[in-house]
């Protein structure tokens, strides 16, 4: 069977219980919304394929709990992923001030590489609001990450983060690769040109005939 995907992306939805995080992966992989649902448990995943710029991306997307019981869980599926989403409710302003624990969290687990982007979800709820957008994007700024607000019950800007992170993996992965190469290409380089230049002395390598 031909294998239906260039490149495999892994994912992880990180954040406090309750922020939406299921909500937003059932949305996006499933098309379906559901508010009222059982917590996760430990780790979940949902799969998706994607289209980025011709390459066709199966992404593998790991729903993670919240619960601080099953954070020792969690953190052990921190360095398989390459790229994190980190939610907070924007209603809930502590889900938004302990994203910087869950920031650091990754810091100290996940793989130096991998790639971030932040998310203010529950964006429908405008009149129930207690992080302000412009909190949302100072927060995004200081670590240096894409912010993205969405509603999983309107289906505001869904596919956008998830887009978007998967296209930083592609573009660190690239890199990744370029790096590798890139001294090996000097080096076939500089064993091509040795080659020539053996060929282009050819005297050095021959034998003249005894005189005596």
């Amino acid at each position: 069977m031909a294998k239906q995907y260039d490149i495999l992306v892994k994912l992880m939805i990180l954040g406090d219980s309750g922020v939406g995080k299921t909500c937003l992966l059932r949305r996006f992989t499933e098309k379906e919304y559901h508010p009222y649902h059982i917590s996760t448990i430990g780790v979940d995943f949902k799969m998706k394929t994607l289209d980025i710029d011709g390459i066709k991306v199966r992404v593998q997307i790991w729903d993670t709990a919240g619960q601080e019981r099953y954070q020792s869980i969690t953190k052990q599926y921190y360095r398989r992923a390459q790229g994190i989403i980190l939610v907070y409710d924007i209603t809930n302003e502590p889900s938004f001030h302990h994203i910087m624990s869950w920031a650091s969290d990754v810091d100290e687990k996940a793989p130096g590489h991998i790639q971030r982007i932040l998310v203010g979800n529950k964006s429908d709820m405008e009149a129930a609001r207690r992080v302000s957008e412009e909190k949302g994007k100072e927060l995004a700024a200081f670590y240096g990450l894409d912010y993205f607000e969405t509603s999983a019950c309107t289906n505001q800007n869904i596919s956008e983060p998830f887009t978007r992170i998967t296209e930083l993996v592609l573009q660190a992965h690239k890199r990744d690769v370029e790096r590798v190469l890139g001294p090996l290409d000097r080096f076939l380089e500089g064993a091509s040109l040795e080659e020539e230049k053996g060929l282009q002395d050819p005297h050095e390598h021959t034998q003249h005939a005894c005189s005596c």
